[in-house]
């Protein structure tokens, strides 16, 4: 039961605050079938919040919407039985094993063939080898791979994934994206929320939360060329004192260093140039290069925290 214009997702304006302590201030989203849309932003930004008020678990303050077609206000239980939820901490019972765990999710959805859905769940996540293990006992890899196993045993057509790869090693990491490439190429929406910047890449949409509001949203290109970045790549010795020396001058956003390069960024770019002309020597290489996400996503923080003090 999807929505018109095939949206899986379209809320407005939601809020919500704790004890008078804003989490979420006014997000938009509008998030299409198939999608991989990654949620982004620094720990506390509200991504969890606003996953959970997508999901049916909290009602907004205000705002209002639809996931699946479903109302948010008036029709959470609807929500939560369509949707695959995957929370940040590891949430099943680690005192049963991998098949236990799967066999009493497919009780609560009340599946018909539970048995035929066990199996074929543990077959297509690669997790038959470990279904006689305790959930406890499996490594934080294993441990992510059973919990999406869970979120997609009853075929969900949406997943809200909360932080997923979180603690996990670059190559769980990796297999838990290319799972959900595959996926998607079968139609499944994912809402993916995740603190690494680098994870952008995977996403064909995205949106930039910080302190509770939405500061940008689309496609990855789109996102870089609407920001009017300019910036540099420096390399060469003394990295870290060109670094200092080149913060807060005229026309410099920020200066990020990445690796043994910086990353000299602005919004003018011959004031800019005219910035870092002095500095421009033998012993430093300047390019000027594409910003990157990572840039885009450095320069509106220091914008949101400018706003706030």
């Amino acid at each position: 039961m999807t929505g018109k214009n095939d949206l899986v997702i379209d809320v407005e304006g939601l809020e919500k605050s704790f004890k008078g302590k804003s989490a979420v201030n006014g997000v938009s989203l509008k998030v299409r079938k198939g999608d991989i849309f990654g949620f982004l932003g620094p720990n506390g930004s509200g991504k969890t919040t606003t996953i959970r008020m997508i999901c049916g678990l909290l009602t907004p303050d205000a705002g209002h919407g639809r996931c699946l077609g479903y109302n948010l206000r008036t029709e959470p239980d609807w929500i939560k039985q369509n949707i695959g939820y995957m929370t940040q901490r590891f949430s099943l019972y680690e005192d049963l094993t991998v098949h236990e765990n799967l066999d009493f999710i497919a009780r609560m959805y009340g599946m018909p063939h539970r048995k035929e859905a066990v199996n074929e769940c543990l077959a297509s996540l690669g997790l038959k080898d470990q279904q006689d293990k305790l959930a406890g006992t499996l490594s934080g890899g294993w441990k992510q791979r059973l919990a999406l196993a869970v979120c997609l045993i009853h075929k969900p057509e949406l997943l809200l994934l909360d932080e997923p790869t979180a603690g996990v090693d670059p190559r769980a990491r990796c297999d838990f994206w290319d799972r959900i490439h595959e996926l998607s190429s079968e139609g499944v929406t994912t809402l993916v929320s995740t603190h690494y910047m680098d994870e952008a890449e995977h996403c064909n949409k995205l949106a930039y939360i910080v302190a509770g509001e939405l500061l940008t949203e689309g496609e990855p290109e789109e996102i870089v060329k609407k920001s009017g970045l300019v910036t540099w790549i420096v390399t060469g010795p003394d990295i870290w004192k060109l670094s200092r020396e080149l913060s807060g001058l005229p026309g410099v956003a920020h200066v990020a260093a990445f690796g043994s390069s910086l990353h000299v960024s602005g919004y003018e770019r011959y004031v800019l140039e005219d910035c870092l002309k002095p500095f421009m020597d033998a012993e430093h290489r300047f390019e000027l290069s594409k910003p990157d996400l990572e840039d885009v996503f450095i320069s509106l923080m220091k914008q949101a925290g400018a706003g706030r003090t």
